[in-house]
């Protein structure tokens, strides 16, 4: 009786073990299939033919007249935001610049001023190396700048941002954030796919960035808290 009861105890054990592994493998299989169809959505609704943008020329006219405005249009609405700014040094003593996307709602600013004010930020800086740390944390449809936008900003930015850009960080990467900077840098923007880092904890940064050196807005360490544990967290 003994063995007989213990030999179905095991087969519930193994069954147990079989539904739960059967069940993961699913639920992996799943979140798989949900990126495939969504990155399927993407290249059917923009196309699949790979347009290097890094090849369309700038006119230095046209640049000339961007820079300039950027240097001289009142920004302050913009700056108010307190999304894009520029904050200490990464690990090889580049700057870094931060952008905080909750902070970012395209629906109540005009890109034009955006684009002015990114300008106004990355000249200083632009001649040199430099880093960019993108909060994508607790991001959601009001904060997303949709991918036509992407592609117009990045057209109208000279060569050398783009080539002195070292390293782009996102924190906390959204569903919807990693499809498009990867049907972005795939399509579009080949030359800077190996720039993008996704990071899934802010302690993550301490490897490459001098977090210390600026202050990270306190819901962005509460969602990390909430995500990881107190044992992450370094006040």
């Amino acid at each position: 009786m003994y063995s007989t009861s213990r030999a179905r105890n095991l087969d519930d054990v193994h069954g147990f073990s079989w539904k739960m592994e059967s069940s993961c493998s699913e639920e992996r299989q799943l979140l798989v299939d949900t990126c495939s169809e969504e990155r399927q959505l993407l290249v059917d609704t923009m196309g699949s033919n790979i347009i290097n943008i890094e090849d369309v020329n700038l006119d230095e006219q046209v640049w000339s007249s961007l820079r300039d405005k950027a240097m001289e249009e009142d920004l302050t609405e913009f700056e108010k935001t307190g999304s894009l700014y520029q904050a200490g040094v990464d690990k090889q003593g580049r700057p870094v610049i931060v952008f905080i996307g909750k902070w970012f709602k395209p629906g109540t600013v005009e890109m034009e001023k955006a684009l002015l004010y990114l300008i106004r930020v990355l000249e200083p800086i632009s001649d040199s190396d430099y880093t960019v740390v993108f909060f994508c944390t607790r991001t959601g449809a009001e904060n997303y700048i949709s991918y036509w936008n992407i592609k117009d900003i990045y057209m109208k930015l000279p060569y050398h941002y783009k080539k002195n850009l070292k390293s782009f960080y996102i924190v906390h990467p959204s569903m919807w954030t990693r499809l498009t900077s990867w049907w972005f840098t795939t399509f579009m923007a080949p030359a800077i796919k190996q720039k993008i880092h996704n990071v899934y904890a802010v302690t993550e940064l301490d490897a490459h960035i001098k977090s210390t050196q600026f202050d990270i807005p306190m819901f962005i360490q509460e969602y990390d808290m909430s995500l990881h544990g107190l044992r992450f967290y370094q006040p």
